[in-house]
């Protein structure tokens, strides 16, 4: 079999497999922040931690198959390594960057709802005062 290939399975398979796990982990404490937004509103936390987690597999799967191609050919194991180590290293590089910009997604609408929530009053109005002067 060709190195070039077994480069590719190689790389599909820890890069596949680290989006999954990135995926599963954000999803999995991601849904203590949306529930934390929404106000404990289960099913549209769930919703929307759905559709981010959805979101995160298209893009990352998506780039990691656009990266595929290697424009040289591997016919060494040390070219086998190397064409990895750079493949893997980028994928890594995104998989962060995009785990960041979910985290900081995340704490923006997790911010937005303590600042609604501060805003409403503790206690419900009981009454007016009448103005004094006139």
């Amino acid at each position: 079999m060709d190195l070039t290939v077994v480069t590719y399975v190689i790389y599909l398979l820890i890069s596949i497999g680290l989006t999954v796990w990135v995926a599963r982990t954000l999803s999995r404490n991601g849904r203590v922040f949306i529930g934390d937004v929404l106000q404990d509103n289960e099913k549209l936390a769930d919703a929307v931690n759905q559709l981010l987690v959805v979101g995160f597999y298209l893009v990352n799967i998506g780039f990691v198959t656009l990266y595929l191609r290697s424009s040289e050919e591997i016919d060494t194991a040390r070219g086998l390594f190397e064409a990895l180590s750079v493949k893997l290293g980028v994928v890594l590089l995104v998989l962060g960057v995009m785990h960041l910009g979910n985290v900081y997604a995340l704490n923006k609408m997790r911010r937005r709802g303590v600042m609604e929530r501060q805003q409403t009053p503790p206690v419900a109005p009981q009454g007016w005062t009448a103005p004094t002067g006139a």
